[in-house]
């Protein structure tokens, strides 16, 4: 399993824990508490399992209403995990939800081994997919910030006297030092990603100004989005068929039907319970897709639980402020489905659906025109009215130069015409919390 990295003096490379040794050989558990499939979440926990590199050794289901305050499961099922431990000889134990730090550290101690939740798991994965420096710093910055919350078990071999000179104990020093460091890195990497974020935004300026939209992938992990984006763009991204097999956004230039380039995004993979550190961590990144003029959707046309990974997907957009785009949902993997490509609309949803083969090619040329009339239909043409006081409003539109003409009112208002993306218009209208209506252009 990886650990953080240690490069650079960080405060990852510190031993924090005096914890049992950690392997590969792991009991998986899962706690059911009456909703969900249990049988379909415990299958993606193995394959998280497995992505990571560890070998499962045995499964424990668990049925209750609420978790145990203390070991999460019950004294009874603690047992007979220890048993299967034992059995199994395993040195691993990866919960299937995320566990405070006193439910962890007590369940450590009652089966004499390792235990790892749902999200250190999901940090694990990504800390050995990382590739870019952008992505070590997120993946790093989203560690410490676990870590920081289970300083306290690192050091409960030494005292932790509290008091006055001479009283204060070894424990309580060596917490104290090893949180101004934890303080210290996070603070180092949330500059040094404040930077990346800057350049993001650079980069999306000019792209507007060059009149480039830029079109992300997103969707639930394993769907076969970076197999789409090399489809589409001859890129060769890393693909693979396991979960999260990329972490890093990649940008290739699209060339549409009737010759329009367009900028296409491939982003990381969404999943069930995507720990809130990665999201904040992956804001930078995840800002590629919030910032899109479009969303590709892309859903794995032959997985049987489609329903509930669309859900997360869609949860995850509206945390990240990228619901209200416009998106066509892209439905791969229909050689594995027995499907034949196809375009139309949704009754129930009215959002446009292309069913495609990233692998075969089937169905490529109807997604490429499906995205040229999404981005065609959605530009504003049109003027509006801006109030003094809408100065800010009025230097965005002509920094992402989208103004054709300026004309001032006698009332001190301005009438600007305006030609832009209706995505791009909205996202202003977010930001300085305004609704001017748009006017037709006349005479």
């Amino acid at each position: 399993m990886a650990t953080p990295d240690s490069s650079n003096g960080s405060a990852s490379e510190l031993n924090f824990f005096e914890r049992p040794a950690g392997g590969e050989r792991a009991v998986l558990v899962h706690l059911d508490l009456g909703h969900g499939d249990v049988e379909l979440e415990l299958d993606e926990l193995q394959s998280l399992a497995e992505s990571a590199g560890a070998e499962v050794v045995d499964r424990l289901i668990s049925k209750r209403a609420r978790p145990d305050a203390r070991f999460f499961l019950g004294r009874g099922r603690v047992e007979e995990l220890a048993a299967l431990v034992a059995a199994g000889s395993a040195d691993l134990v990866i919960v299937n939800h995320a566990l405070s730090p006193s439910q962890e550290r007590n369940l450590e101690k009652a089966l004499q081994c390792q235990v790892l939740d749902r999200t250190g798991l999901i940090l694990d994965i990504f800390a050995q997919r990382a590739r870019s420096h952008e992505g070590k710093l997120q993946v790093e910055l989203a560690q410490l910030r676990h870590v920081a919350s289970r300083l306290v078990r690192g050091w409960s071999h030494l005292e932790r006297q509290k008091g006055g000179i001479g009283m204060r104990g070894p424990g309580e020093t060596q917490l104290e030092m090893d949180r101004r460091m934890l303080g210290v890195r996070i603070k180092q990497l949330e500059r040094r990603l404040a930077k990346v974020r800057q350049q993001r935004e650079q980069g999306r300026q000019a792209r507007r100004r060059r009149e480039m939209a830029t079109v992300s992938l997103v969707g639930y992990t394993n769907a076969g989005k970076s197999t789409l984006f090399n489809a589409l763009t001859q890129a060769h991204v890393y693909a693979d068929d396991r979960l999260f097999a990329t972490l890093d956004t990649t940008l290739r230039r699209l060339d549409l039907p009737r010759g329009e380039p367009v900028i296409l995004a491939d982003t990381v993979g969404f999943i069930r319970e995507l720990p809130h550190q990665l999201v904040a961590a992956f804001r930078s990144t995840l800002e590629e897709a919030a910032e899109s003029e479009l969303l590709l959707h892309v859903i794995d046309a032959a997985e049987p639980n489609r329903r509930e990974s669309i859900r997360e997907v869609e949860s995850v957009l509206k945390e990240i402020g990228a619901d209200r785009l416009p998106r066509l949902r892209v439905y791969n993997k229909i050689d594995s489905a027995d499907r034949q490509p196809v375009r139309r609309r949704d009754p129930e949803s009215g959002i446009e659906e292309v069913w495609v083969s990233a692998v075969t090619g089937a169905g490529l040329d109807l997604l490429a025109e499906a995205i040229q009339d999404a981005l065609g239909a959605e530009r504003v043409h049109g003027v509006i009215r801006l109030d003094p006081s809408d100065g800010r409003l009025r230097a965005r539109l002509f920094e992402l130069g989208q103004v054709i003409r300026e004309q001032p009112e006698a009332d001190g208002s301005l009438r600007l015409e305006i030609d832009l993306r209706r995505a791009d218009l909205q996202r202003l209208y977010d930001k300085e919390g305004l609704t001017c209506p748009v006017e037709p252009v006349s005479g």
